[in-house]
């Protein structure tokens, strides 16, 4: 069964940088590599807003709202995800969880980004900026 934890949130002030990472257990390197990863946070409304995206090709997907600030990125040999955040603001304070999805196929950047495609999720690490 494959688990993902969350590590690297906390606490900084706008325009600092915070780096988060996921660590994968439980799965080959093998299947790793045949995974789609990506981070969300919760969204007002609806269901966990998708950030950033990368697929097992290596293709890289992310909202409007971080494009530019944010860089998704994996270790297949570490089955490891990071995700690297700069130029934080206010509104970027949640809690990031780290999703996954394995031997699949996205088809649409939206795809990349929609929480139901992906069926295991991490606890989350708590990201706050204070203005």
């Amino acid at each position: 069964q494959v688990q993902l934890v969350e590590s690297g949130g906390g606490s900084v002030q706008s325009g600092g940088s915070l780096r988060l990472s996921c660590a994968a257990s439980g799965v080959s390197g093998v299947t790793y590599s045949d995974t789609s990863m990506s981070w969300f946070r919760p969204a007002p409304g609806k269901e966990r807003e998708g950030v950033a995206a990368i697929d097992k090709n290596g293709f890289t997907e992310y909202a409007h709202s971080v494009s530019g600030r944010f860089t998704i990125s994996r270790d297949n040999t570490e089955r490891s995800l990071t995700l690297q955040m700069n130029s934080l603001k206010p509104e970027d304070t949640a809690m990031y969880y780290c999703a996954a999805r394995s031997s699949w196929t996205f088809y649409s950047p939206v795809a990349r980004l929609t929480a139901r495609n992906y069926n295991v999720w991490g606890q989350g690490t708590q990201v706050t900026v204070s203005a």
